[in-house]
């Protein structure tokens, strides 16, 4: 008997399903992996060799490929993850071959607020404990390697202090002269920590490092984690790392982790986490979970390496990009597919009645506290309204040349009438549209969904980037800020705009691509403007140049690379069961 999801919590629902998921080889070998080309992580869940799959299979036809986005979400989230795991349920049902690609989960929303991004209902990845806790260790890959070049970094900066350039050649070392006041990246840990965002390090004597200001940003937002989402294998990792910028030097030079000679000893930390884990939905379809999330201060996509492997064993792959159309497909369009050479079929937005309420000037919506009666009640006048919102994220996917899929993701309390007046206002628009209950059904639920993204994979378009990678970062911006946001220009801080210059007038830097930084509850700066803003402008007060992962790195507003733990987060209710070992209360 199918469990209820109305009845039970998501983590009971899984621990049910984990009793009949298939083992790990049968899944391998349904999928055509060879078992070479497997490196099992216990009986449920393993890592695949991601090299030896793409030499077998590198000149077979690709899949259909899809990604999944969303509409400015609430603080709760809209179930993008539950969608992309119910659209491969429900291509099942359809008899396709299907494969989905998500990103792994952070501790920060695990033991926060916003969970672990597993899906929910019956339409979840499994097994749910590893995923949401360490799985094969990824994150803490990316933490060490990350970390790593700040141990490096300060030790240099002590031994240059303490020690002159006679002494310093003795020990082979050339003197870096880092200037303090221009380290680019601080540590990294894997919570939401507010109180290590500004830290001060190396206090006491000479023994114990170098003193000067510095901070955490939480891993997934660290420049190690976008370059495993976006290296093609091994060797561009290598090359990657050795890139990244670490710091200036008095003269204005950079330092790089090749300069403090650890690129070699963080590419060691990442020779595993290179290969995606290979996971499965409830009704047992493969997915590969790698790379992180937070598209609001990161790249936010599931990995390259992931997407080749899927398109490479199915009819239809489905990848994951982080919140809405404006942050988490705004990278996955010009960021991702130019790097990647792949192209999306479909583009699906999941958008739900509640947001839209929210956007229609609904009461503001707090994790931890109820609803208010108007999300639990027919309220056709915020849900019309609210839909300028879910239009706004319907031009932005077809500025890139594809026909979006509207996936209504439905809730208990959502009336007909609404849904309808989604639908009807998402296909004036030229969209697709499809109601979906995979939360309530699984696969089942998501069947009108999966035979409208099969719709929209056969019909033709021409896909089409937002500006050429030549385009100067300072235009690029603007673009993105126009054309994908709504705003009507771009303000800058003078230290903002110097970078964007020098950045500009550097022809060291290559292609740089352009990842903003900015809220991912509002379509402009401020978390604070809903719906579809007008008459504003977007606020750059920082630039950060990734240079191993080929970005520069907008700041807009007040957005910081380390969240903060709320006060009632979610730690309070996970335990462990001492007799079985199992995690409850994900």
């Amino acid at each position: 008997m199918r469990p209820d999801p109305t009845q039970l919590k998501d983590w009971q629902i899984a621990e049910a399903a984990e009793q009949s998921m298939k083992p790990i080889g049968q899944l391998t070998r349904e999928m055509g992996l060879e078992h070479s080309e497997i490196l099992p992580v216990g009986h449920r869940l393993a890592k695949v060799d991601f090299r030896k799959v793409l030499a077998r299979l590198g000149d077979r036809p690709t899949a259909r490929y899809i990604d999944v986005a969303g509409i400015t979400p609430t603080p709760l989230g809209e179930g993008k993850t539950t969608t992309t795991i119910g659209l491969i349920q429900g291509l099942g049902r359809l008899g396709l071959r299907a494969t989905g690609a998500i990103r792994q989960a952070s501790g920060g929303p695990t033991f926060n607020i916003k969970g672990t991004s597993a899906g929910g209902g019956l339409s979840q990845c499994i097994p749910l404990g590893p995923l949401s806790i360490r799985l094969t260790g990824d994150i803490d890959c990316v933490t060490n390697a990350h970390n790593l070049a700040m141990v490096a970094l300060t030790a240099r900066m002590q031994h240059e202090r303490n020690y002159d350039d006679s002494q310093l050649a003795k020990r082979g070392l050339r003197r870096l002269d880092v200037d303090p006041d221009r380290v680019q990246i601080k540590w990294a840990m894997d919570f939401c920590a507010q109180a290590l965002r500004q830290i001060r390090i190396g206090r006491g004597g000479i023994r114990d490092g170098f003193e000067m200001d510095s901070g955490f940003q939480i891993s997934v937002s660290s420049e190690v984690m976008a370059i495993l989402a976006i290296a093609q294998d091994l060797a561009d990792l290598r090359r990657r790392i050795a890139r990244m910028i670490v710091a200036y030097d008095k003269q204005g030079r950079p330092v790089t982790t090749a300069d403090l000679e650890v690129d070699g000893a963080m590419a060691a930390w990442l020779a595993d986490a290179i290969n995606p884990n290979l996971l499965q939905t409830i009704e047992g379809q493969p997915l590969f979970v790698h790379a992180g999330p937070f598209a609001n201060i990161a790249i936010g996509q599931s990995s390259i390496i992931a997407d080749r492997l899927g398109t490479k064993l199915a009819d239809y792959h489905v990848t994951e990009s982080g919140f809405g159309a404006d942050i988490g497909y705004e990278k996955f369009w010009n960021i991702k597919c130019r790097l990647s050479g792949l192209v999306p079929d479909a583009v699906v937005i999941v958008a739900t009645v509640r947001a839209l309420k929210m956007h229609g000037g609904g009461p503001a919506v707090r994790p931890g506290l109820p609803l208010s009666g108007e999300y639990t009640s027919e309220n056709l006048a915020l849900v019309e309204k609210g839909c300028d919102n879910l239009l706004a994220h319907i031009d932005i996917v077809k500025a890139s040349g594809v026909r979006p899929v509207v996936c209504i993701n439905r809730f208990g309390t959502d009336t007909p009438a609404e849904l309808e007046r989604v639908r009807r206002i998402a296909e004036q628009a030229g969209a697709l549209a499809a109601v979906s209950e995979q939360w309530l059904k699984g696969g089942e639920g998501a069947i009108e969904l999966a035979e409208a993204v099969v719709q929209a994979t056969h019909e033709r378009h021409a896909f089409r980037f937002l500006y050429d990678i030549k385009t100067p970062l300072k235009e690029r911006i603007d673009l993105i800020a126009r054309k994908v946001y709504g705003a009507d220009g771009v303000t800058y801080t003078d230290s903002a705009l110097a970078k964007v210059q020098a950045i500009d007038d550097d022809h060291t830097n290559g292609d740089l691509g352009t990842c903003m930084v900015k809220t991912h509850l509002s379509l402009s700066h401020d978390p604070d403007l809903k719906g579809r803003p007008r008459g504003w402008v977007l606020p750059i007060r920082d630039v950060l140049i990734y240079k191993g992962a080929g970005l520069a790195v907008p700041v807009a507003g007040d957005i910081n690379l380390m969240p903060g733990t709320a006060s009632d987060p979610a730690f309070r209710r996970i335990d462990v069961d001492v007799e079985t070992g199992r995690i409850r209360g994900l």
